[in-house]
This record gives structure tokens, sequence and C-alpha cells, in this order.
């Protein structure tokens, strides 16, 4: 993207030696150091291509947690067990009438959504994100209509969160 046709390369503006913008591989497990006490851990994503989410650190409040694309992921559940979880941002990308693609794509619906969900213990913000265009009134009423502990709701655009 950034090739200079598409976007500016910024890898080498103003100058190579002096680059606006620079590239650093991470892999599940890395935690970046953002300095000022915050850190994001790189954590398991299972999609149809290489995918990973993300734990912010937010302290004594708990972990910020973007799940990124992904289907059901054991993985996932066994990281978040280990921290404590203030937000969930997960995805359901589908409504249970299309359950089959979302398994095939390695996506959620709320039916999946559902047994996710009952991995995590505690009753936590759960945001949804991700819902195809045109199905987010049938997928997030099937989503508040899950019985579980968790406070869920979808994710608005612009919406602002405080890790304090």
């Amino acid at each position: 993207m950034f090739n200079g046709v598409i976007w500016p390369d910024f890898t080498r503006l103003p100058s190579p030696e002096r680059p606006a913008l620079t590239f650093h591989e991470f892999a599940v497990g890395d935690r970046l150091d953002l300095g000022a006490d915050r850190r994001i851990e790189v954590i398991s994503a299972a999609h149809t291509v290489p995918a990973v989410g993300f734990a912010v650190d937010g302290g004594a409040v708990g972990h910020w947690v973007f799940t990124g694309d992904t289907g059901p992921n054991p993985a996932l559940w066994q990281r978040l067990s280990e921290i404590k979880v203030a937000h969930l941002i997960i995805e359901c990308a589908f409504g249970d009438e299309e359950c089959g693609l979302a398994g095939i794509s390695k996506h959620l619906c709320p039916t999946t959504l559902r047994e996710e969900l009952k991995k995590l213990g505690g009753a936590i913000d759960v945001h949804i994100t991700h819902i195809k265009p045109g199905e987010r009134a049938a997928v997030m009423d099937a989503v508040r209509a899950l019985r579980t502990t968790h406070r869920i709701s979808a994710l608005e655009n612009f919406q602002e969160f405080l890790l304090v």
C-alpha cells in the first residue's frame, strides 16, 4: 500500500535514512511495549488468512481485548482465562441463518459466539463488531437474545474507551 502510487512511501520519506514509518514483525505471544506503562500483547486469532488480535494492558482496570477476525478459537479463550478482561471487542460477522458460511470463512455467528463467550468467566463488557452490511439488526437481535452474564452491545462508530 505504501508504494508511492497508492499512498506515499513513508518507509522512504522524508528520507530512506530517517523514514516516518518502519515496520516491525511480531507474532502471537509477543508483548509490545509502548512506553508509559502501556503494553499490547499479540493474541491468537483463527481465520482463513493469518490474523491476530490484541490485548491492551489497562493496569488495574484490566485488559481491553480486540479479537480481530476469528472463528472458534480455543487458544484465545485459554489466554483470556489467564488475564483480567475489562472489555472484549469480538466479531460476529453473520446471522445464524448463515452459520455454515461463518464456519467456512472462520467467522462467528450468534450461536457460535454464545459458545465462545461461555469460556469467558465473569460479567464482561462485550462489544460486537465486523457485522456484515445489511445484517446488523438481525445479528444484534440474535446476540441480545443470548443468555449470558456478559453485557453485550454493538460497537458504534467513533465509540471511545478510556482505560483509567
